[in-house]
């Protein structure tokens, strides 16, 4: 870290800043009744364990790319079924 990064505050100071939220924040536009009429719950699909075996190659490559390799690979199943859908 650099040290322009890093900033001193006092005790004081932190202890007003608790529960304050960002005073720059963007304001969000008033969505309006019409979509909160319109708007439906949408629960996602739970996801299944799977033993599955593949080419350690395969792994490997994705091990590589560091942490989240199980869901780096389960995008590139998803993309691919994705596409043969379309097809």
């Amino acid at each position: 870290m650099t040290e322009t990064a890093t900033t001193r505050v006092s005790l004081g100071d932190l202890r007003g800043r608790k529960g304050r939220t960002k005073a720059d924040a963007p304001e969000a536009p008033d969505l309006g009744q019409d979509f909160w009429d319109k708007a439906k719950i949408v629960q996602p699909e739970p996801k299944k364990s799977v033993h599955l075996r593949v080419d350690a190659d395969v792994l490997d490559f994705f091990k590589a790319q560091g942490k989240g390799h199980l869901t780096r690979m389960n995008a590139v199943l998803r993309s691919y079924v994705e596409a043969r859908r379309r097809s």
